[in-house]
């Protein structure tokens, strides 16, 4: 299938490792034109590498800071001009701290909010005019599956991943007469450092072996097993893709069956 990327310009935050840089990688395969940002410019410069070895194609990289409204101002506005226009933006930020309700401070949660929810309203602001101006765009909101069902212990996530999949659901509406698309992609269990540094988490608080930790986790997904990011990535590309059509305000689930909700 032509995803018809070929020459389009698509900016990817949080991209330097995980499913960020495995989304970025996918569309530098369909011949998009690929940005990527993250905090990092040295684990920015790694990924940029990988994927120019894997696909020959030439990748820019801008530091940018979720939780930073200059940043995400001048990461966006920067690769627009060098790219004469953008057309695809995958908002993406690395995930809260886990914990519970009685956990979280204040600053916590306005850790989580800035970075998980007002990252990503910033980040579709900014992008917004360079899309109208194109005459459409698709904007592709990375979540979990917690905008789904909530995940016991990750109540920050919980509140505003499902935030992310309500501004989702809203701009749907409001950008459709624009030719803007825009969705969220959730990722279940998918083997990143994001679920590792979690297993070990729960590992350490009740006492046992991550490796029993993690057999737990598989049982409960009907596929039996972890996903891979290059997987996760090739959906989350269609979705971005301007083969996707007549898709918008949806959130797809790649989770090997593991919510079980309608």
């Amino acid at each position: 299938m032509d995803l018809k990327l070929a020459g389009k310009s698509a900016f990817v935050a949080a991209a330097s490792k995980g499913l960020g840089k495995a989304v970025a990688l996918q569309y530098a395969k369909e011949g998009a034109r690929v940005t990527i940002a993250s905090r990092s410019l040295e684990r920015l410069a790694q990924a940029r590498d990988e994927i120019r070895a894997e696909t020959g194609a030439e990748v820019a990289l801008l530091k940018m800071d979720a939780t930073h409204a200059e940043d995400i101002r001048n990461a966006i506005r920067t690769a627009a001009a060098a790219a004469d226009g953008l057309d695809v933006l995958v908002t993406n930020a690395g995930g809260p701290r886990g914990g519970f309700f009685s956990d979280m401070s204040d600053e916590d949660w306005g850790q989580a909010f800035e970075q998980n929810l007002l990252g990503t309203i910033r980040m579709i602001r900014e992008a917004l005019p360079f899309m109208k101006a194109a005459g459409g765009g698709r904007i592709v909101n990375l979540t979990s599956t917690s905008v789904k069902q909530p995940i016991d212990g990750l109540i920050l996530s919980n509140v505003f991943r499902a935030g992310v999949y309500a501004l989702t659901k809203s701009l749907a509406g409001e950008l459709a007469k624009d030719g803007i698309l825009i969705n969220t992609v959730a990722p279940g269990r998918i083997g990143t450092d994001r679920i590792a540094e979690l297993d070990g988490k729960r590992a350490a608080e009740q006492g046992r072996t991550v490796e029993e930790i993690q057999a737990e986790a598989v049982k409960q997904i009907p596929l039996g097993r972890s996903g891979n990011p290059e997987e996760f990535a090739r959906h989350a590309v269609f979705y971005g893709s301007f083969a996707n059509t007549y898709v918008t305000g949806q959130a797809l689930l790649v989770d090997g069956g593991m919510v079980k909700g309608l």
